[in-house]
């Protein structure tokens, strides 16, 4: 068979059923929720009432009605994109307009970027000033969405636009290994980008004051001194601009490790709890997660770029998805497209692989917290956590599968409780 058809129709089997099993996950997702809608889990009646759990329902069901619009716009994105056409239009109109050439290239991906935006953005509005309205999350207003929007393209095209620009260089004057060299190129962007992101990127979204609580701040010092752990400050989010949810988190590496309270948790929980929450973040560092996670994502990437070094060399594959190649410019930005396009289509069905991996990751956090603090500060955290953010205590088995990077309530708590106290 035509190595083109046959990609054209090998795409056309993965997205359905990608397409397919995502609705169905949704769907199963809806019917599980809803059904147990009715009723607190027997282990978690004493905690948590029928109204948060009814709510978390409702938030849950409302969240997957606005999944169940996205998974078909973006399957109709990328038929249309590709095989009804679209890239091949808008690189031939920028042809019309361009001589080929790098330009022309950066222009072609920056306009894919905002073509895909603008059509994303309906979905995006409801999201936040819909869904997450209604349920009481959104605090952001139309002027600070409106500011996160303009700072977030600015800092794009100033980050970005020399990275892209970078990467089709490499890909036309490194030769046959331009993927190991613009591997290489990514790594290093990564790593600066991490470094300078506690005192640069951070600061232009949200403001950080020091940790004013002594208590809590003592009970920090003392945790990450038990666990060698050492960080260049405690810094408080306001992360209640925008939103409700709350988090804690590490940012930087090396010297440049900083501990971030969202100020929406220090109004949620206790000392204790706090210093629960934070065992076990510091739990991710002990166990050398993050590092594993680099590990991985670096290699995933190499792997990618050498598949992309390969097929950008195949007519077949451009054909094959509804582009015709230039025979006088380069094809480096349409390879570039075309590939992050298709390889999601993909990699979802690996997904549960990566859920799994992040859950167990999750457990052994948890256990080291249970290790330096009481286990029941843990515990009455995380209720207070799913109670406040109206995280469902019953999903479905198999959505959990597919999408959960951490473990639903139900089985963290559960392991909380056998857990001897610190």
């Amino acid at each position: 068979m035509n190595p083109s058809l046959t990609l054209t129709l090998t795409l056309a089997v993965a997205l359905l059923a990608h397409v397919g099993l995502k609705l169905w996950l949704n769907a199963r997702q809806v019917r599980h929720v809803a059904a147990h809608r009715g009723a607190v889990p027997a282990a978690h009646a004493p905690s948590i009432t029928l109204a948060d759990h009814q709510k978390a329902a409702d938030y849950t069901l409302a969240k997957a009605k606005l999944s169940q619009i996205d998974i078909v716009l973006e399957a109709a994105l990328l038929l249309g994109w590709t095989l009804l056409g679209g890239l091949d239009a808008l690189n031939q109109c920028l042809l019309g307009w361009m001589a080929p050439g790098l330009a022309q290239q950066i222009a072609l991906i920056v306009g894919f970027m905002v073509v895909g935006g603008v059509i994303g953005l309906p979905l995006s509005l409801v999201q936040t000033f819909g869904v997450e309205q209604r349920f009481g999350f959104n605090k952001m207003t139309p002027v600070l969405w409106l500011s996160d929007l303009l700072k977030g393209l600015l800092l794009g095209a100033v980050l970005g636009l020399p990275l892209l620009a970078l990467v089709l260089w490499l890909m036309d004057a490194g030769g046959r290994l331009w993927w190991l060299w613009t591997w290489g190129a990514l790594v290093v962007w990564q790593l600066f980008l991490m470094a300078i992101a506690p005192n640069v990127i951070m600061p232009l979204f949200n403001k950080f004051s020091p940790l004013e609580d002594e208590s809590l701040k003592a009970r920090v010092q003392a945790l990450m001194q038990r666990a060698g752990f050492q960080a260049k400050g405690f810094f408080v989010m306001d992360g209640s601009r925008r939103s409700a949810h709350s988090n804690a988190f590490f940012t930087g590496f090396g010297a440049n490790k900083r501990v971030v309270f969202f100020d929406t948790l220090l109004q949620q929980l206790s000392t204790a709890e706090m210093e629960a929450v934070l065992a076990h973040e510091l739990g991710h560092f002990k166990h050398k997660h993050i590092v594993k996670m680099m590990a991985v994502s670096f290699a995933t990437t190499l792997a990618g770029l050498a598949l992309l070094g390969w097929l950008v060399q195949q007519t077949w594959f451009f054909t094959g998805l509804g582009v015709m190649p230039s025979m006088v410019g380069g094809n480096n930005a349409l390879a570039l497209v075309l590939f992050l396009l298709v390889v999601p289509v993909f990699s979802f069905f690996l997904a549960p692989l990566s859920s799994w991996r992040s859950r167990v990751q999750e457990f052994e956090a948890d256990a080291y917290a249970a290790s330096q603090t009481p286990a029941a500060d843990l515990a009455s955290a995380l209720r207070k956590l799913y109670q406040d953010n109206a995280s469902t205590l019953t999903p479905d088995p198999w959505f959990v599968k597919f999408y959960y990077s951490h473990p639903p309530a139900s089985e963290r708590l559960a392991r909380m409780a056998t857990v001897q106290p610190a």
